[in-house]
């Protein structure tokens, strides 16, 4: 475990693998640590296969400091790995990441695409329901708790629990959010979620897209997935210029199947994930 402060965040991370193995950057999704399940098992699956590979917390997850600056949170959250790339002298980097992860490397590749080597895409939310959906589930919450409470009640919300637990430091930054301008903040960030009918991925033009001359691989999305259509993966391959598109290593209802065993059982999102280091490995070699 390592921290690092970038910008004046702390970013907590972790390297494994060969000091002189090419890097890959993890990110996943939503809110969830590097230490979910089927992260580290997709690590240490491309740490076996040669890589060095980056783990590590983003701004609002995990250990990691949290912050409510910035223009949205894939945004700030893509800075913060630009600047941890940076510090680090890991770059050029693969990025691989899936459903938020997606997002902040899209993102991160737009704005410093000399860091990035490969981007390795999967699960990338889109579609006007994904997206509604995406700024009531971050945002909702907190405004409502804020507008009642201040943010003392934010500080109580499960939403920032782990974060507390893990970073003591964290409740105090919540604390020091001054209520209206913490409601303003999210507002403009829910914002950033709004659907267009010109581009896939919330933070991305269709400028962004074709002026990124990075060999791009894409999982298509299931079928069934309306978190992450079908699509939108397969826009975001068509507006790439050099990208890749082929089917995941799963069923089409893995995204269903996976929502529901962790809604049921307490399992991980993301415990398929390691079945995607062998396409990982082949083209980030």
């Amino acid at each position: 475990m390592a921290r690092a402060v970038i910008a004046g965040i702390g970013i907590d991370y972790e390297l494994i693998g060969p000091a002189d193995g090419h890097v890959v950057a993890l990110t996943p999704g939503g809110r969830y640590a590097r230490d979910t399940p089927g992260l580290r098992q997709l690590a240490d699956n491309l740490v076996a296969g040669g890589k060095r590979v980056l783990l590590w917390d983003r701004p609002n997850c995990g250990a990691s400091d949290i912050c409510f600056e910035g223009s949205s949170e894939s945004d700030m959250q893509a800075r913060a790995l630009i600047g941890l790339i940076a510090e680090l002298k890991l770059g050029p980097v693969a990025l691989a990441a899936g459903s938020a992860g997606s997002r902040v490397s899209l993102i991160v590749a737009a704005k410093a695409p000399q860091a990035v080597s490969h981007l390795i895409l999967w699960w990338i939310s889109g579609g006007p329901l994904s997206l509604a959906q995406l700024a009531s589930y971050y945002y909702f919450e907190s405004a409502m708790a804020a507008s009642h409470g201040g943010m003392a009640a934010v500080a109580q919300l499960g939403t920032w629990a782990q974060q507390i637990e893990r970073n003591p430091a964290n409740r105090d930054i919540i604390l020091a959010q001054n209520p209206e301008r913490y409601i303003d903040t999210l507002q403009r960030w829910a914002l950033a979620f709004a659907y267009s009918e010109s581009s896939p991925v919330p933070g991305m033009t269709p400028a962004d897209f074709s002026a990124l001359k990075i060999p791009a691989l894409i999982f298509r999305s299931g079928n069934s997935d309306t978190s992450h259509t079908r699509r939108t993966s397969e826009w975001v391959h068509e507006l790439l210029p050099q990208s890749t598109i082929v089917d995941p290593p799963w069923s089409d209802q893995e995204w269903n199947e996976r929502l529901t065993a962790s809604l049921a059982q307490g399992r991980g999102l993301f415990e398929g994930w390691p079945k995607l280091a062998p396409a990982i490995l082949d083209f980030a070699s």
